[in-house]
């Protein structure tokens, strides 16, 4: 059974930075896609970005694009989002998520597992 924790949430002013991690108990973490996505208050959950298993091919949301980077230490079953230049808006619970699917992209259902969130509050 997969296990993902994320941590780095907390609160933070407009324009500061935040990094988020997320660990995984998976033995062949080296192998999967893994994404960020994100929950607002009365919103849909959102895709914020994914990484492919080598860590060569990220993918980012446009409303984060060059403020975020995804980055993953394979030899400690790790990713990270390095968040810079925080907006109100980017207030939300981050999600990561593991996919067996080499190809997965922004789609949700095609992460098999998923965290249980932590909370990034951007105040103005």
């Amino acid at each position: 059974q997969v296990q993902l924790v994320e941590s780095g949430g907390g609160l933070v002013q407009a324009g500061g930075s935040l990094r988020l991690s997320c660990a995984a108990s998976a033995s062949r973490f080296s192998t999967y896609t893994m994404a960020w996505f994100r929950q607002a208050p009365q919103k849909e959950r959102e895709f914020v970005g994914r990484i492919t298993w080598s860590g060569s091919s990220t993918n980012y949301a446009d409303s984060v694009k060059g403020r975020f980077t995804l980055s993953r230490d394979n030899a400690k079953n790790i990713m990270y989002l390095q968040m810079n230049g925080l907006k109100p808006e980017d207030t939300a619970v981050y999600y990561c998520a593991l996919s067996w699917y080499s190809m997965a992209d922004n789609t949700s259902s095609l992460y098999n597992y998923w965290g249980q969130g932590t909370q990034v509050t951007v105040s103005s």
